[in-house]
């Protein structure tokens, strides 16, 4: 190919840094008794993916106590105008009420936009949800949800036991705390499903289980691992979005990921049904990758973010495509510390190739380890496996409801960095030009630091390879940048150092940074990459570089890449473009050979000051999490 590598990983990483039920299948799954709402509608209308949502007026007894407005700003961001642009709102407490089989669970989902509605601050939108009993949310703030998770939406998921009565009485409360306070809702979701929890075993008691038909849930984490986003109407009959795994990674443990080959079908046993998963979840895994030294020495790990004293099922989806034999693949899966299961085989649980799986496991989460759940995966040594290594398919984490019915959580503090949402006039939830430059330099500047002696490094090694061919020296075409022309349209320029400028449109309407991370939470890094480079770039090489870009985004120092460990991914992501069909131990190998070269490059005092924070948690090898085979 008559381009540098190089430069084309670089190319993407300025372009991803300076920018985060249609009716669902039957599946034998009988949804007469749901109901897709767009609140504050007027008529029946689809989303951008086909799905139907219909007025949410008929379902309130009363709507004396509420108001239909419309959202005063659209965030580009959000997935479609409907629901997310109309709301209802409530002054004071109301009730829709729903017509419900009473043997049978309901998914509640509810969809909130945290615009400015008639004038109201949204600050002042502070209210409480309750749904058969249980107080779902308690004095909760979409605005300030929304700002801590830098999110420009929120979707909050239950799953309510039968309601004996056959009648579903959700209740929205404004809070009694703060004066002027109002709720709000966007859209509403009563889904009907069948019972598809079972007690779990309890994490840490061997002899102990936590029975879950009688407890209502949040859904907490929904992903596919190693795949990509899954819309609502994609999924396998309950209208669920399940999310990329990779902003949750730890470290720079990636793993590899794969996807099953054409000559291996997904085939669900006769005792699981398809709508406890989609096929799309199976039919893709994350594992270590083929070095068996390395794998013995790290965890591939998740942590997430959840709410102290509470319980949670944590669910794993399995299906191993691979393997065909057991004992070829054995590992232990450690849930907060725990042993939760020794010897996971996948093919001794399924008995064959291809097969799905799932197992669930049930722990308490204290308020000593700052409300993190951890889940890591390593290979087992005592079983004496043919490969050591680890899989895994899909993963989700539900809260469960206290002996009170309650599964409220605190709402969450926002970064000093956020933008703040200005709480003395009604405007519309609007960040100012400077609040969002502060954002956007704030969530740019930790990666943009980690890639420029990169840049440096590449940009030496071009012109000696430019100056040895006799080549001009100018540095002008093949710096990762784009073209000086500006454009008459509507739209803001960027413009770099070098005197490179493009055009982002709509820049005042979200963070830029933000904006890379959802498209590739959502799979869409088409959104983002440099049309120059689309079609060049190999699947593979494309992924392992938007996870390393992401890492450099991450929140907390402690999970960002070192200087190293951004060489070694970006070396990593070189070896998968140049060799698409070759193994991978070999990218790694010469992977590693280039950070042998950074280390001759950077004294030791430069690397210390660099990354201090990572490295204690990093090896010179990979840079992967270094931990006792006991768990963390």
């Amino acid at each position: 190919m008559n381009f540098d590598v190089h430069v084309l990983l670089l190319g993407i990483t300025y372009s991803f840094i300076v920018i985060k039920v249609h009716s669902a299948r039957n599946n034998n799954v009988s949804n007469s008794d749901s109901f897709v709402l767009s609140c504050g509608a007027s008529s029946s209308a689809a989303d951008d993916n086909g799905r139907n949502w219909i007025p949410d007026s008929k379902f309130l007894p009363s709507s004396d106590n509420s108001i239909v407005a419309t959202a005063q700003s659209q965030d580009p961001s959000l997935p479609s105008t409907i629901p997310y642009m109309t709301a209802r709102v409530f002054e004071s407490e109301s009730t829709y009420t729903f017509l419900v089989s009473p043997k049978t669970r309901h998914w509640i989902r509810l969809h909130f936009y945290p615009s400015s509605y008639n004038n109201l601050n949204s600050l002042n939108g502070l209210f409480s949800v309750t749904a058969g009993g249980f107080k779902l949310l308690i004095d909760f703030s979409v605005a300030i949800t929304a700002q801590a998770l830098t999110q420009a939406y929120i979707v909050r998921e239950f799953s309510v036991i039968p309601i004996q009565s056959g009648i579903l009485n959700l209740t929205f409360t404004p809070s009694s705390a703060y004066n002027g306070s109002f709720a709000f809702v966007n859209g509403i979701e009563i889904i009907s499903t069948p019972e598809i929890f079972q007690a779990g075993p309890f994490v840490g008691f061997s002899d102990q289980s936590m029975e879950i038909e009688q407890n209502t849930m949040q859904t907490m984490i929904r992903l596919n691992v190693g795949g990509q986003y899954i819309p609502a109407n994609n999924d396998s009959g309950f209208g669920r979005t399940w999310y990329d795994d990779s902003p949750y990674l730890f470290g720079a443990a990636f793993g590899v990921t794969s996807e099953a080959d054409n000559n291996v079908k997904i085939k669900y046993p006769a005792d699981l049904p398809e709508y406890i998963a989609p096929v799309n979840v199976y039919d893709t895994a994350r594992s270590m990758g083929p070095n068996e030294k390395v794998n013995q020495n790290f965890n591939l790990t998740w942590v997430f973010q959840v709410d102290a004293s509470y319980t949670y099922l944590v669910r794993f989806h399995f299906c191993d495509y691979q393997m065909s034999k057991v004992n070829q693949r054995v590992f232990t899966i450690f849930i907060n510390n725990q042993t939760a299961f020794p010897d996971a085989d996948v093919i001794g649980w399924a008995n064959a190739i291809g097969v799905p799986v799932f197992k669930d496991f049930t722990i308490y989460v204290d308020d000593k380890g700052g409300g993190q759940l951890w889940v890591a995966l390593h290979p087992n040594k005592t079983s004496k496996p043919e490969f050591y290594d680890v899989i895994l398919n899909g993963l989700e984490v539900f809260k469960i409801n206290d002996t009170k019915g309650n599964l409220a959580g605190p709402n969450p503090v926002p970064s000093p960095l956020a933008p703040a949402i200005d709480s003395q006039e009604n405007r519309p939830f609007t960040p100012s030009k400077s609040s969002k430059r502060g954002l956007i330099i704030g969530a740019v500047v930790g990666a943009v630091v980690g890639f420029t002696m990169i840049i440096a490094f590449v940009a030496f090694l071009r012109r000696r390879e430019r100056l040895a061919e006799g080549g001009n020296s100018s540095i002008s075409g093949w710096l990762p940048i784009y073209g000086s022309s500006r454009s008459s349209e509507t739209g803001t320029t960027v413009s770099s150092k070098s005197g490179g400028s493009s055009r982002i449109s709509n820049f005042e309407q979200v963070s830029l940074a933000d904006w890379a991370l959802q498209c590739h939470a959502r799979g869409a890094l088409d959104n983002i990459t440099d049309a120059f480079i689309k079609g060049e770039i190999t699947p593979e090489c494309l992924k392992h570089f938007a996870q390393t870009a992401v890492k450099c985004l991450s929140d907390q120092g402690i999970d960002r890449l070192s200087m190293g460990a951004v060489l070694w991914n970006l070396e990593y992501c070189l070896q998968l473009q140049n060799n698409p069909d070759g193994p991978e131990l070999v990218a790694e190998q010469r992977a590693n050979d280039a950070y042998n070269m950074h280390e001759t490059l950077v004294t030791i005092g430069e690397e210390e000051e660099i990354s201090k924070e990572v490295e204690d948690n990093s090896s010179n090898i990979i840079f992967s999490q270094i931990i006792n085979s006991q768990g963390r």
